[in-house]
């Protein structure tokens, strides 16, 4: 399960991306998440994922 807090969740979900997973469709697959879910979490506090950077930002 996912952090509730969008902050919380950012810090997670950046640390997975930096450390295991190559890609958020990866971490998504791996973890069962939603990852429309997480953008629409993360959009919240103004943080969008970068493909390129393989991270919010």
């Amino acid at each position: 399960m996912l952090p509730n807090d969008p902050m919380i969740l950012l810090s997670y979900i950046n640390t997975k991306l930096r450390d295991e997973y190559a890609s958020l469709d990866e971490l998504c697959d791996d973890l069962n998440e939603d990852r429309k879910q997480i953008e629409e979490k993360l959009k919240t506090i103004d943080y969008y994922y970068s493909a390129e950077l393989n991270r919010f930002a």
